[in-house]
């Protein structure tokens, strides 16, 4: 314990921490006014881990009961750490960590054809029931659009969606490509909003089955279809391209390859809207606990990373949008939703992988609630005239779209 002990010395600048340790020794480190938070600590040995890895101790601690919280809950404790993360940053064995770490990123971030299918596999192939627990209806799982505190997760991913197509401009008889199409529910709704042919590819051998029963049971099939394929794979040329929630996988070393792919699949009055999560920070690395038992070859970015990317391929970036508390109220949605079902997800898997994931959907609240995680929306295209001057268009569309059936067909 001594040298943790020294460690969180260090790291608690604000609020109070207690630890009780594995042989029942109470250590408080206290900081300016914040969070109060006591946890015991039930293995001796998570004593080490903690002090030489706390990113990845943390997680594991909890997911196997080794961590306990005595006061306060869990989100209480993450929002002390990420009010401390920087102070942590700072120790001296924890930057040279993170410096090691963020050196290896084009091992960790390595994504070729083959290896990518693995890493999405480890995580949307898991149970369908699973996601049908914790997300809306339509089973979107990406930062929805809250236009209102009070809206509900099932409104607000209807918002998102419209949003998003607010921004492709559609138009009857266009070609959609949508790269990460999920389970289906962007697809189908651009199908539904506009007469539009849509190819959605995938590489989760689970979202491609029920996306493709869903357009067959929606009686859209004709109009679109989905593709168990790497985007790098595709050819021929789309007028729109969607991509939500699935830049986040291709890696920092690969974006050259990705926008490569996007203006070859563009036509040249073709738009694009890449919707990721990213980080108002400069760029870092994955944490360890999530690039292991979450998100393996994962990366939320910088847009000091991506806009690099763009201009090598000479892409417009014509128009940018940051979302900050959609996703921090979206995983909030999420994590209210795997709690009331908690015990039929616990049925299907055990009470480890629900720890796991409470701890997974806990910290990313926080990250977009009190560290450096926010969403962005970024329109590309190939031709600067692709779209309209002004930024009107977005709106009109929105609006039209949320209006009754009738008044839609007036307008």
């Amino acid at each position: 314990m001594f040298l943790l002990g020294h460690l969180l010395k260090r790291f608690v600048q604000v609020g109070t921490l207690t630890v009780i340790d594995a042989h029942g020794r109470q250590h408080t480190f206290t900081g300016s006014a914040g969070p109060r938070v006591a946890f015991r600590i039930t293995n001796p040995a998570l004593h080490r881990r903690l002090f030489f890895n706390p990113d990845l101790a943390l997680g594991e601690g909890y997911m196997n009961g080794e961590i306990q919280f005595e006061e306060g809950t869990l989100y209480d404790f993450l929002e002390l750490f990420n009010l401390n993360k920087l102070s942590l940053d700072g120790y001296p064995l924890q930057s040279v960590l993170r410096r090691f770490s963020k050196a290896l990123r084009f091992i960790t971030q390595h994504n070729p054809i083959g290896k990518a299918q693995q890493n999405v596999a480890h995580h949307y192939d898991l149970s369908a029931e699973l996601y049908s627990l914790f997300l809306d209806p339509d089973q979107q799982y990406s930062c929805a659009y809250f236009q209102d505190p009070s809206d509900t997760i099932e409104a607000a991913q209807i918002q998102k969606k419209r949003h998003i197509a607010a921004k492709l401009l559609l138009r009857p008889g266009q070609k959609v490509l949508d790269i990460g199409c999920g389970w289906g529910g962007m697809a189908l709704a651009l199908a539904q909003l506009e007469d539009v042919h849509v190819t959605g590819v995938t590489l989760s051998v689970e979202q491609h089955q029920i996306a493709t029963a869903r357009a067959a049971n929606l009686g859209l099939a004709h109009r679109v279809k989905f593709e168990l394929r790497d985007y790098r794979e595709l050819t021929g040329q789309f007028d729109r391209i969607v991509s939500v929630g699935m830049f986040e996988h291709v890696g920092v070393t690969h974006y050259d390859e990705f926008f490569t792919k996007v203006k070859g699949l563009l036509t040249d009055d073709g738009v694009m809207l890449l919707h990721s999560i990213g980080r108002m920070a400069i760029p870092g690395r994955t944490g360890p606990w999530i690039r292991k038992y979450i998100f393996p070859g994962g990366y939320t970015p910088s847009l000091s990373e991506v806009f690099p990317a763009t201009e090598r391929q000479r892409l417009w970036v014509t128009d940018v949008e940051v979302l900050r508390l959609h996703y921090a109220e979206t995983l909030r949605c999420w994590a209210a939703k795997f709690a009331e079902n908690r015990e039929r997800i616990k049925a299907i898997y055990d009470e480890r992988f629900c720890r796991m994931f409470e701890f997974y959907l806990a910290c990313a609240e926080m990250v977009f609630r009190h560290g450096s995680g926010m969403v962005f929306q970024m329109q590309l295209a190939k031709d600067r005239s692709a779209v309209p001057q002004t930024r009107d268009y977005m709106f009109n569309a929105e609006r039209a779209m949320a209006a009754p059936l009738p008044q839609r067909r007036a307008a």
